[in-house]
C-alpha cells in the first residue's frame, strides 16, 4: 500500500474521475477532487433522465467490439472492471440493477440521483475531499496545478493528477474540451474533438420543418452502405436525431467529412415484407387522397407519410406516379441526404481526444510523469446502450490503479 502521505488530485466529478477517486481513496491515498461545476456528477445525472443506462448485458467479446479501432487498448481495462463489476459495484451502494428487454442494465430506481447520493457519501466516509468551483488552468511554473477559484487563483501541489475533464459535449454540464491546449501545449497529441452519438443536418423544406419538428419516427429500419440499425428518430428543425440514428453516427459522420453528405436509408415499415406492401398498395384507392390511402394500407404515421412525400419532391418525382411495386420499395428505403452533422455542443457523446500513442499501459501521459488521464478524455468512442458509462467507469479504475502503483515504484526505488 502506498504511503498514507500520498496526495493526489482529481481534476473532474464525473463518473471517470469519481471512480478514480473512491480507487485511490481504497488504497490509501488523500484524494481531493477538483470540478468547475457548484455540483458533482451534472451530466451524469443528465444521462439519469433516461433511465440511466449502466452497461450492457451482452457478451463481453461482442461487448468489446462496440468500440471499434479503441478495442485493443480497452480490452484488458474492461475485463479488469466488467459490466458484472459494475453491477456489484452499484448493488453495493445500495442500487439493484436489472437487465432490460434489449439486454441494457439500469439500476431499479431508473434514476442517477440516488446512486450519485450514495456514492458521494461513501467517497466523503472515506475522506475524499471535493473542491467545487475550481477551474483547472494549468500547471505553475514550479510544477503546482493552478486552478481558477471564487476566491482568485489557488496553486495545488499534488504527488499525481487523474485527469478526467470529460470530452466537449453539453459543456453546459460541465465538459467543455478546455483542456485539449492545454495538454497541446505540453507536447501531447491530442486528436481532434468531434461529435458522437450525435444528430444530422437535413435540408427540410420550410413546411416540413414547420409541421413535423419533434415528431418520432418510430420502429424504423435505417441502412448507410453496409450498417443496419433499428430504433427511434426524432425529427428536429434542423434534421434528425435519436437512437436509431446515433448508432450509425460514426460512420456517417465520417462519410459527410470526406464526401460533403451521406444518403441514409429509412425503412418506414421495415416488418413488412415486400411483397405484402405491394398487395396492401394494389388495393384501390377510390376517392381517398394518397395520403389517407397510404394511411389505412400501411398504418404510416403523418410524419412517415410527410417524409416519403419530402423525398420525393427533393428527387423530382410524384408518388401519385409510382407503381406499387416501386411505392412498396421506397416506403422501406426512404433516401433522406444528410448534409452535415450536428454542433458538438449537442451530441451525446464525443470522438476524438488523447491519442493512445500517448499513454502508458497504467494510463499514464508518457510526456507527463505522474499524469494520468481517464474517461472521454481519451479517444475513443462507442454507441449508446451503456457502453458509454461502462468505459468511464473501467478507465477511471485503472487510472486511479495506475496511480497508486506509480507510487509504489517510486517508494521502491526510494
Amino acid at each position: 500500500m502506498p504511503s498514507p502521505s500520498l496526495n493526489v488530485a482529481v481534476i473532474g466529478a464525473g463518473p471517470a474521475g469519481l471512480m478514480a477517486a473512491e480507487t485511490l481513496a481504497n488504497g490509501g491515498a488523500r484524494v481531493t477532487v477538483y470540478d468547475h461545476m457548484p455540483s458533482a456528477g451534472r451530466k451524469f445525472l443528465m444521462a439519469g433522465r433516461g433511465g440511466l443506462n449502466l452497461t450492457h448485458s451482452e457478451p463481453l467479446d461482442r461487448f468489446m467490439a462496440r468500440y471499434g479501432a479503441a478495442e485493443p487498448w480497452l480490452r484488458e481495462t474492461i475485463a479488469r472492471f466488467s459490466p458484472d463489476d459494475l453491477r456489484a459495484w452499484c448493488e453495493s451502494l445500495g442500487q439493484p440493477t436489472f437487465v432490460g428487454s434489449s439486454g441494457r442494465v439500469f439500476p431499479k430506481a431508473l434514476k442517477a440521483s440516488p446512486l450519485l447520493r450514495a456514492w458521494l457519501r461513501r467517497l466523503d466516509q472515506a475522506g475524499v475531499q471535493i473542491a467545487l468551483r475550481h477551474r483547472w488552468t494549468g500547471w505553475a511554473p514550479d510544477g503546482a496545478l493552478v486552478f481558477d477559484s471564487p476566491g482568485g487563483p489557488v496553486p495545488i501541489a499534488a504527488d499525481a493528477v487523474v485527469l478526467a475533464l470529460g470530452g466537449a459535449s453539453w459543456p453546459r454540464l460541465g465538459s467543455d474540451g478546455g483542456w485539449s491546449a492545454l495538454l497541446q501545449a505540453r507536447g501531447v497529441e491530442v486528436m481532434a474533438l468531434r461529435p458522437a452519438n450525435s444528430g444530422f443536418l437535413v435540408a427540410w423544406s420550410q413546411m416540413f420543418r414547420d409541421r413535423f419538428e419533434g415528431s418520432p419516427l418510430k420502429g424504423v429500419a435505417l441502412e448507410f452502405g453496409a450498417r443496419t440499425t433499428r430504433g427511434e428518430i426524432m425529427v428536429t428543425r434542423d434534421g434528425l436525431e435519436g437512437g436509431g440514428i446515433y448508432a450509425l453516427s460514426s460512420v456517417l459522420r465520417e462519410e459527410i467529412a470526406q464526401a460533403g453528405s451521406a444518403l441514409l436509408k429509412i425503412a418506414l415499415r421495415p416488418d413488412i415484407a415486400t411483397l405484402d406492401l405491394v398487395r396492401r398498395l394494389s388495393g384501390p384507392r377510390n376517392k381517398q387522397s394518397l395520403s389517407t390511402f397510404l394511411r389505412k394500407a400501411t398504418g404510416l404515421s403523418p410524419v412517415a407519410i410527410a417524409l416519403l412525400q419530402e423525398s420525393a419532391i427533393t428527387d423530382g418525382r410524384s408518388l401519385s406516379a409510382l407503381s406499387p411495386v416501386e411505392l412498396a420499395e421506397t416506403i422501406n428505403a426512404v433516401p433522406v441526404r444528410l448534409t452535415g452533422t450536428a454542433s458538438l455542443a449537442r451530441a451525446i457523446s464525443t470522438a476524438g481526444g488523447i491519442a493512445w500513442s500517448e499513454v502508458d499501459d497504467s494510463f499514464m501521459l508518457k510526456r507527463l510523469s505522474g499524469v494520468f488521464v481517464a474517461g472521454e478524455m481519451l479517444d475513443w468512442e462507442a454507441p449508446t446502450g451503456g457502453y458509454l458509462l461502462q468505459a468511464s467507469f473501467a478507465t477511471g479504475v485503472a487510472a486511479g490503479q495506475g496511480a497508486l502503483g506509480s507510487a509504489r515504484c517510486e517508494k521502491h526505488d526510494d
